[in-house]
């Protein structure tokens, strides 16, 4: 089944982001968490609240969140946050390592390190390959799943 998932990335990294995106295993035709250049630069403009709303606003009807990894995305100030307030949400995750995808001149970039909100999730981290992602959406979602599953059990709500 086709889940609904929010991508974090550095913008830089939009070229092998979109492959990603193409790769047509997640649902959606405009997947959550890709927003528009001239939005984002809008919002920046009116300042970290109306970042962190749009960010917010995007992770509506997610259910899982990957962070698509390039050399500085681990740098990205909102980066930590969106894997912060997935992780509230209760969303499965995982990150994806990009660097090997190739951009428009046909080059691979170089190995970034993992978003340390990522780290401390304990979220797993792959190497992109197409005809794994689809598995790992769907186990970061099961996994999701478990975890609210035992909060209940607990009498803890999600």
């Amino acid at each position: 089944m086709a889940r609904c998932v929010f991508f974090s990335f550095h913008y830089a990294d939009i070229w092998r982001v979109n492959v990603v995106r193409n790769s047509h295993v997640v649902d959606g035709i405009a997947v959550a968490g890709f927003q528009d250049a001239s939005v984002w630069e809008e919002a920046k403009k009116r300042g970290d609240g109306a970042i962190k709303k749009m960010i917010d606003q995007a992770l509506v009807g997610t259910s899982v969140t990957c962070a698509l990894i390039g050399e500085k995305t681990s740098q990205r100030e909102y980066v930590g946050y969106e894997i912060e307030k997935s992780v509230e949400r209760g969303n499965g995750l995982f990150g994806v390592r990009i660097h090997n995808i190739k951009d428009q001149n046909q080059k691979t970039g170089l190995w970034g390190p993992a978003p340390q909100a990522l780290i401390n999730a304990g979220a797993p981290v792959y190497d992109w390959d197409k005809d794994k992602f689809g598995d790992w959406v769907e186990e970061a979602y099961k996994k999701s799943q478990e975890k609210k599953e035992v909060a209940a059990k607990a009498g803890r709500s999600w």
